[in-house]
């Protein structure tokens, strides 16, 4: 749950408002959340002493399942704007600190070359997994899931019905893992000692992706001083019991570790009423990209959008001679990045990419015009507004077959991939709508456009 902070420290969105609609969906979401307490099983009981001891306690929340996001925390009273809402204390929190001051801190330090420190949190909980109740951080470790929706765990098939650019980055993680694993053998070796089992099966590939994605998922943003023992800059922190808030796109909280009270601290910036979900703000993500860090998706999330990838473009403009040479100047001059389109129509990087490819070869010296915003002819942006259009269809039907080979593997999967299944859907149906309301909106300046130029022939004519 690592969000991005502004300079002001507060947590939030910065998309477009959601409007009196979005509002009134929410509000109809809210009233039919239904929630169980978790607070009264054995699990969250070890939990809330271990923390108690440390020096936290809550009086405000609760740990609680709920039917629209599955395990969270509950206001036991309304928060108001500008209320403390956690208050964790510097020892509650699991940093690389704390392993340097374990029993694996000797062999840490005495490695070279360094480890980081992801390396270094995620040895520690494969270590304090392995020992089962023996360990200190047991009550935090068993209430952590045992698996991860995370593109780490993602199966073949599911792998294949990702979008595309989804799917690449989906592929690094999975390399990023296998590397960490890899390359790290001779290190893990050096754990025998305190291990009683074998290295290779305490430290298993599957022991490693578990950890590695706990710390990815849920660690909070905390800058520590530099130290002679570690490589690469340390800015994770394993939050107990406040790693369990959601994150939700439309709420703002301040957040930050306090070095006066030496405690993590959230801080509302807007009201939650009683009885409803506590929520965080992970930073303006889109869905793409909550799936791929976080495993899950926000509903209704204002920052979502479809990414178009230069293999798109070189599809749909195959027929184009010059294309070569075009998707060259383009990407020589870093055009092709964060292509977008969203329910409102392309981005204005998008369309400012389909103008320059519009271009001829007697038309290129206009370039840096179309740069400025500026429109070469109305024929030419009928042509950007075209491949706009056809852009968009193509995509369409890309995810039209997804969601139908999606269909088919539920039948016959098993409850792991069906679950990872189920994000891959609501990101697919998300994108779905927004190629619709990209198309509508495409029509609507097609038709604008067409109308401009047909009154310039008639103009011609006369």
């Amino acid at each position: 749950m690592k969000g991005v902070l502004g300079p002001d420290g507060v947590m939030r969105g910065h998309g477009r408002r959601g409007g009196r609609a979005a509002r009134k969906r929410r509000k109809k979401r809210e009233s039919s959340t239904q929630s169980v307490s978790l607070s009264h099983q054995p699990q969250y009981v070890k939990l809330l002493q271990f923390l108690h001891r440390r020096g936290f306690s809550s009086t405000l929340l609760q740990p609680a399942v709920f039917n629209d996001t599955g395990r969270g925390l509950q206001a036991l009273k309304t928060i108001k704007p500008g209320h403390l809402v956690i208050s964790l204390p510097e020892s509650c929190l699991l940093t690389t600190s704390t392993v340097l001051d374990s029993y694996i801190g000797h062999y840490i330090k005495k490695w070279k070359p360094h480890v980081s420190p992801l390396v270094t949190l995620c040895v520690f909980l494969v270590c304090e997994r392995h020992r089962g109740e023996a360990s200190d951080w047991f009550p935090y470790i068993d209430v952590l899931p045992q698996t991860y929706i995370c593109p780490a765990y993602f199966s073949d098939d599911v792998m294949a019905v990702l979008p595309a650019c989804v799917r690449r980055r989906a592929l690094e993680q999975q390399e990023v893992v296998r590397e960490i694993h890899s390359s790290h053998q001779d290190f893990f070796q050096s754990l025998q000692p305190i291990l009683d089992q074998p290295t290779e099966d305490v430290m298993s590939y599957e022991a490693l992706r578990w950890a590695w994605c706990s710390v990815n998922t849920r660690s909070v943003f905390m800058s520590h001083p530099s130290n002679n023992f570690l490589s690469g800059p340390d800015n994770y922190a394993l939050a107990p019991f406040l790693d369990l808030l959601n994150h939700r796109p439309d709420v703002e909280v301040k957040a930050s570790f306090n070095n006066v009270t030496r405690c993590y601290e959230i801080r509302s910036v807007s009201r939650t009423l009683r009885y409803q979900q506590a929520f965080i703000n992970y930073g303006s993500h889109d869905n793409q990209r909550l799936l791929l860090e976080y495993g899950f998706i926000a509903a209704e999330n204002p920052h979502s959008v479809v990414y178009v990838e230069a293999d798109h473009l070189c599809d749909v403009l195959k027929g184009d001679r010059s294309i070569d040479q075009k998707m060259k100047f383009l990407r020589e001059n870093c055009f092709l990045h964060n292509l977008t389109i969203s329910r409102d129509g392309p981005s204005w990087r998008l369309m400012t990419t389909l103008r320059l490819l519009s271009l001829p070869q007697s038309l290129y010296h206009h370039w840096k015009a179309v740069l400025l915003g500026q429109q070469v002819s109305e024929e030419r942006e009928g042509w950007s507004l075209r491949t706009a259009v056809t852009l968009c269809q193509q995509l369409l039907r890309d995810t039209h077959a997804a969601l139908d080979q999606i269909s088919q593997l539920l039948h016959h999967c098993e409850q792991p991939i069906r679950e990872q299944l189920s994000v891959v859907t609501s990101l697919r149906q998300e994108e779905r709508c927004i190629l619709g309301g990209c198309l509508q909106a495409l029509e609507g300046s097609l038709k604008r456009t067409e109308k401009l130029l047909f009154q310039e022939d008639i103009g011609a004519m006369s």
